[in-house]
């Protein structure tokens, strides 16, 4: 087992500012036309007025925010009586506090009638053991979901959440050895459909973008999108 920790970009971040067109930005402000944001980014700690910036931005350049999705994540695999105290405050400090943040953000700033949707994991409805602080540091999020839901809805604004699969990305194999990667490309039920077992990029977009446009009567939910891998 790979027990260090995997960092992904702090975006992407993605904006629709015009029907059909979208922009990704990413929170260290770099703007880019994937939804990858190249740079790197090695530290830990989050500052929630990286967010003001990142959407104050974006508004200053388009004129205003309809979509924001927020992808933003840290992964940990360990053994509760081997996670550390700094383990545990850094997968807080960006799976859950940088994502109530930009939600906080979002709601403040966003037009009338916009979406908000951000990623967590189908390991939220797993039973497995070494995934104690990543699912642990996602679950706020369904919760704020929740309430972000109530409490913007006097403004048209759905929010919601996405839990994929193991997903067929470094995000997944950094933490992974070969035979725990083999058995989560075997775990779910439409695997052998998939190109690898694991969730395809492919199979998780269309539910996003269907989420943040036809699909606004949708809010306040947490979807599994995983192909069987786990329900609840």
């Amino acid at each position: 087992m790979n027990n260090n920790p995997v960092r992904a970009s702090n975006g992407p971040i993605a904006f629709q500012v015009e029907k059909g067109k979208s922009y990704f930005w990413c929170s260290c402000g770099k703007s880019t036309n994937q939804p990858f944001c190249d740079a790197s980014h090695d530290g830990t700690r989050f500052y929630p007025f990286e967010n003001a910036k990142l959407f104050d931005t974006a508004i200053k350049t388009f004129g205003g925010i309809d979509i924001a999705i927020n992808t933003t994540g840290m992964v940990i695999k360990k053994p509760i009586v081997d996670v550390t105290e700094e383990d545990y405050d850094a997968m807080f400090e960006v799976n859950a506090k940088a994502a109530f943040f930009f939600m906080q953000e979002a709601g403040k700033k966003l037009n009338e009638r916009g979406k908000i949707c951000t990623i967590v994991s189908s390991l939220l409805a797993a039973y497995t053991d070494s995934y104690a602080i990543y699912p642990g540091s996602k679950a706020p999020i369904e919760h704020y979901t929740r309430a972000a839901s109530k409490e913007f809805g006097d403004k048209g604004i759905s929010v919601t959440a996405v839990g994929p699969g193991p997903m067929d990305t470094p995000f997944f194999y950094g933490q992974e050895t070969d035979a725990s990667a083999q058995y989560n490309k075997s775990a779910a039920a439409l695997g052998q459909f998939s190109k690898t077992g694991l969730t395809d990029i492919e199979d998780i977009a269309p539910l996003i973008l269907f989420l943040v446009t036809e699909g606004w009567w949708i809010t306040g939910q947490t979807i599994f999108a995983n192909g069987g891998y786990t329900t609840r």
